[in-house]
Formats: structure tokens, C-alpha cells, sequence
């Protein structure tokens, strides 16, 4: 715990000054809150009795003084709440920005067996409470404290005795307070898990909702969001059973003491023991007591909601990128695109069986190779561990010759071009999305792109044009428009090595054609990889791979594996049937 503690304070380091100035208006503020019950009882005790005169005098002066620190104590809860907020505003930020920047570095490895909702409950949700806490935290715990500790020293001055008795509830509330907080912190912790099955579901259901409201489920989908919201309530209950003993408890306690305190307190001004204005005074302090140990209650509840959710951030900034830059990573300058498969072998982490095996492959650059065979064989994962989406479990590939391994992520990356079946588009307009091939291309290198790519004539009769706001996922676009947006993007970014992954296998035969010549102008001199279930597509192709569960077990032109009549020629005739 030290050590998470440790990387709490840390988000601290930024904002020292609007953490330091908001300690001290803390203090100050809790400092009047102090100073105005003595106050009161200099009055009730010393100028009540003064002559007429001097006493108006003294009490317009004390007014005065009471109204200017009730000015100073308002400023002081004024800055407080402002300047601390936009502190743990800030902190939020600086945090959201950490995740985010650690989920950019995660691999698919890790997404695979990720949820959305969860790492985004992580990152809304999970943030706001404990940036609640690192700016509430550490001013009620002062304010606190203060408060506690100076009432206690003036309540020593006032009557040791009612003072000895008041405080007498503090070791048995603390005992109560250290329980309870055990078992909130394993509550809070569970509230937070369904909360992020929730907003999993939700999200899912929310970017599934063509499918459901083509299947009529919405109430299936209902069914599911009632399971798991009545889930959350059951752990909001155990959490609240908890909090409820808590408060309740420790709110007991605060009135006990008082009632105690006044019962001895008049038993004792009876016996002449103590002064009505020190029994006053008294009653006073006890409420100012009393506020820091309801205010330490609900700090307690932040405490567990903030580090709970800490607790989580830390889990995901602690998973290392199980892919990354190796010390001394060279740079990849002007790749010719020859690729080499070294005996490679690879496997899913929970997978004992190894999806491909010992695979020898060279691909001279320029070269226009087709990826063929049944669903499952590993077409795809091949293709993945080239811009290194996945790590070979053994063997190694190299790019003219160099390790992949040896070259930096981002030049590797930078120098494939991914053509994919199911194509990923970004809310916002068509030339934001062309653009993200190349973030810094011009308005005239998008539209080059998109006329490379045969999209500029589609894109030019919407109204906005370019401009043309497409939807979340580009709903607002056809299956081959969307296509060539993608085309496009790559052609942007110009890269010298390409892999089409189905990527005309989801259109209809019109579409594909316009597709399948933007991706045959886009390949002309770079070495591509064309992973294919239509096989009528590929029959171009220099080289065709016929990938099984063993490996490559066919290499040839159309023609020559027609001639074989081995495991081509059967999908051929398959593929013909179908078509």
C-alpha cells in the first residue's frame, strides 16, 4: 500500500503551489472556525460585565472582528472549492492522459481478452473519484485534525474533566471506524467490477444496434442490461448496508457525546463546579468537534471509492506492452519490401495448439502473393505478426534481411499498409478519415488519394463533399464506399508493403469490382500480401500460397495449381459452385 500511496502523491508534483495555497486556506479556514467560539465566551464571561459604554464598545469592535474573519472563512471556502476542484480537475486529466497514452501501447493480445466498457469505465468513472479524493482528501483530513486537536486543547483550558469525558468516545469510535472501512473497501471494490460489466454490456448492445433491431431483440437486449443492473443494485445494497451501520454509528457516537457531556455538564455547574458561559462555550466546541468526525465519515467513504478506483488504474498501468521497442531499435529507411519467414511458429497465449508451424516463406519485394485456404488455418495471424500485432511464439521474420524485431514499432508499422474486410472509420468527415494515413498529408494530397483509390467521384456528389460527416463507424456509407475510404487512406500513406485481409470478400459483385481495381492500382510496385476467399480475385496473382493446418501446403501460379488438382483445385471448384 505504501508504494500505491507513493504513486498517488506523485499526481501531486505538477500543482504544488494550488495544492500548498489550498492547504493553508484549509487550515485558516478551520483556524476561525476555532477562534469565533472564544469569542462568544470572552463576551459571555468578561464583557457582559463591563460598564454600559465600554462594554457597546467592545462588543461593536468583536463584531467587527467576527464579521471579517466570517468574510475570511467565506473567501477561504470559496478558494478551496474552486481552485481545489480545477486542481483535481487537472490531476484527472494528467491521469486519463496516462491511461489512455498506456492503452495506445497495449497489444491486441491484450485487447483480445478485454472488454471496452471495463477500460472505459476506468477512465471516466473510476478517474472522477479519485480525483475527488486527492483534492478532498487531503483538506479534510487538515480541517480536520484542527479541528479535533484545538478543540480538545481549549476544551482543556475551559473544564478538564468535560473534556476528559467528550474525548473518552474517541478510541471506541475509532475502533468501529477501522472495521467498517475493511469491509467498504471490498464493497466499493465489487460496485465498481459490476459497474463496468454495465457499461460493457451497454456498449456492446449500443454498437450492436443494426443487428438487434434486425432480429427484433430488443427485449433480449433488455433482459440482459436488467440482469446485470439488478447485479449492481444487489452490490450497491451490501456496500450501503455497510455505510449505513457506519454512518449511523459514528453518528450515534456524536450525539452520545453530547447528551453525556451535558448531562455532566449540568450536574457539575449545579455543584458550582462550572460557569454557565463555560458550559456555553462548551456546547460550542463539542459541535465543532462533532463536524470533523462527520467530516472524517464521509472522507472514510471517499477514501474507498478513491483508492478502489486507484487501485484499478494501477492494475492497467502495471500490464506491461508484452510488444515493444527493444533497446537500440534502428530505424527502417526506405524499406524495399523483401520479407522472409524464418521457421516460424506461433500460438495464442491460451492455446496449447500452435496456429502455424514452422513456416519457411521468402517474398521478394515487388511481389504480389495470395494467401488461400480454410477458415482457421492462420492466414490472417500470419499477416499480423509482419507489422508485429503478435510476437512469433519462435522463429523470426526478417524485412531485407533485418529482424523485425531489431526495428522500431512505429517505422515498421509506418512502412505496411493494412487493407481489412471489416473496415474501421472514425465519426467525423471523409477527409479526416482519408487523412489518417498521413496526419500531416494536404487538403491536395487527400483528394490524389481518394482519386487513386477511385473514391473522389462518390465523395464529390454528396452535398459537403469532402466535409461529408459519415457517422459513427461511417453508417452513412455503403459497404463499397467505405472500402475505398480505407484504399484511400493507404494510398495516402504510401507505404511498401501491403496486406489486403479479405478485403472485397463483404461486397456485392458491382462494388467489388471498382474495389478490386482500386487495390490493384494501389499495389503496383509494392509487395503485397492478399488474403482471399474468392478466389477469382487472386487468379493474377505471381505466387498463391495454400495455407492448412500444417503449414504451406501448395505454392504456385493459377494455372499450376489447377494442373496439381490438390487442395486449390478442390477450393476453386468449391468457390465457382458457390459463386
Amino acid at each position: 500500500m505504501k508504494e500505491k500511496l507513493k504513486k498517488l502523491f506523485a499526481y501531486y508534483k505538477p500543482y504544488k503551489g494550488l495544492f500548498y495555497s489550498d492547504m493553508v486556506f484549509a487550515v485558516l479556514g478551520a483556524v476561525i472556525t476555532l477562534i469565533i467560539p472564544l469569542l462568544v465566551r470572552y463576551i459571555t464571561n468578561e464583557v457582559v460585565y463591563f460598564e454600559a459604554k465600554e462594554a457597546r464598545h467592545a462588543i461593536v469592535m468583536l463584531g467587527i472582528v467576527m464579521i471579517i474573519l466570517v468574510l475570511l472563512e467565506i473567501f477561504c471556502n470559496f478558494y478551496i472549492g474552486y481552485f481545489g476542484h480545477i486542481m483535481g480537475a487537472k490531476m484527472e486529466a494528467d491521469m486519463r492522459k496516462d491511461i489512455f497514452g498506456h492503452y495506445q501501447k497495449l497489444t491486441f493480445a491484450f485487447y483480445d481478452n478485454q472488454k471496452v466498457g471495463h477500460l472505459l469505465s476506468r477512465i471516466t468513472s473510476d478517474l472522477f473519484d479519485i480525483s475527488e479524493l486527492l483534492h478532498h482528501g487531503p483538506e479534510d483530513l487538515v480541517i480536520s485534525v484542527i479541528k479535533i486537536i484545538g478543540s480538545f486543547c481549549i476544551l482543556l483550558m475551559v473544564n478538564v474533566k468535560l473534556a476528559l469525558i467528550a474525548f473518552a468516545f474517541i478510541p471506541i469510535m475509532l475502533l468501529f471506524a477501522f472495521y467498517y472501512n475493511g469491509k467498504m473497501k471490498i464493497a466499493f471494490r465489487r460496485n465498481r467490477e459490476k459497474i463496468a460489466d454495465i457499461n460493457s454490456q451497454i456498449e456492446d448492445s449500443l454498437a450492436g444496434i443494426r443487428v438487434v433491431k434486425s432480429f427484433a431483440n430488443e427485449k433480449v437486449e433488455m433482459k440482459k442490461f436488467n440482469a446485470g443492473n439488478n447485479n449492481f443494485v444487489e452490490a450497491k445494497k451490501l456496500s450501503y448496508r455497510y455505510m449505513g451501520i457506519y454512518n449511523s454509528g459514528l453518528g450515534a457516537m456524536s450525539t452520545l457525546i453530547t447528551v453525556v457531556v451535558l448531562l455532566a455538564g449540568v450536574m457539575m455547574m449545579l455543584n458550582g463546579k462550572v460557569e454557565l458561559a463555560d458550559l456555553l462555550t462548551f456546547f460550542l466546541y463539542i459541535n465543532n468537534f462533532t463536524d470533523p468526525v462527520k467530516k472524517l465519515v464521509s472522507f472514510t467513504e471517499q477514501f474507498q471509492n478513491g483508492y478502489s478506483g486507484f487501485e484499478r488504474f494501477l492494475e492497467i498501468l502495471s500490464i506491461a506492452p508484452d510488444i515493444a521497442d527493444k533497446p537500440g531499435a534502428l530505424s527502417l529507411a526506405d524499406p524495399k519490401g523483401e520479407i522472409e519467414f524464418h521457421n516460424v511458429s506461433f500460438q495464442y497465449e491460451e492455446q496449447a495448439e500452435k496456429v502455424l508451424k514452422n513456416v519457411n516463406l521468402r517474398v521478394q519485394a515487388g511481389d504480389y502473393v495470395a494467401l488461400v485456404g480454410p477458415s482457421g488455418v492462420g492466414k490472417t495471424t500470419l499477416c499480423s505478426l509482419i507489422p508485429r500485432f503478435y510476437e512469433v511464439s519462435s522463429g523470426f521474420i526478417t524485412i531485407d534481411g533485418m529482424d523485425i524485431r531489431d526495428i522500431k514499432l512505429a517505422d515498421l508499422r509506418n512502412n505496411i499498409g493494412i487493407v481489412q474486410q471489416d473496415v474501421y472509420l472514425f465519426a467525423g468527415s471523409i477527409m479526416d478519415n482519408i487523412r489518417y494515413g498521413r496526419p500531416d498529408a494536404t487538403d491536395e494530397e487527400v483528394i490524389r488519394a481518394a482519386k487513386n483509390a477511385n473514391a473522389h467521384d462518390f465523395i464529390v456528389s454528396f452535398p459537403d463533399g469532402y466535409d461529408t460527416d459519415i457517422g459513427q463507424r461511417g453508417v452513412k456509407l455503403s459497404g463499397g464506399q467505405k472500402q475505398r475510404l480505407s484504399i484511400a487512406r493507404v494510398f495516402l500513406k504510401n507505404p511498401p508493403i501491403l496486406i489486403f485481409d479479405e478485403a472485397t470478400s463483404a461486397l456485392d459483385n458491382e462494388s467489388e469490382q471498382v474495389v478490386q481495381k482500386s487495390l490493384e492500382d494501389l499495389a503496383k510496385n509494392r509487395t503485397t500480401f492478399v488474403i482471399a476467399h474468392r478466389l477469382t480475385t487472386i487468379q493474377n496473382a505471381q505466387r498463391i500460397l495454400v495455407l492448412t493446418e500444417e503449414g504451406i501446403a501448395e505454392e504456385g501460379t493459377h494455372e499450376e495449381l489447377l494442373e496439381k488438382k490438390g487442395i486449390y483445385e478442390s477450393l476453386y471448384h468449391r468457390n465457382f459452385s458457390y459463386s
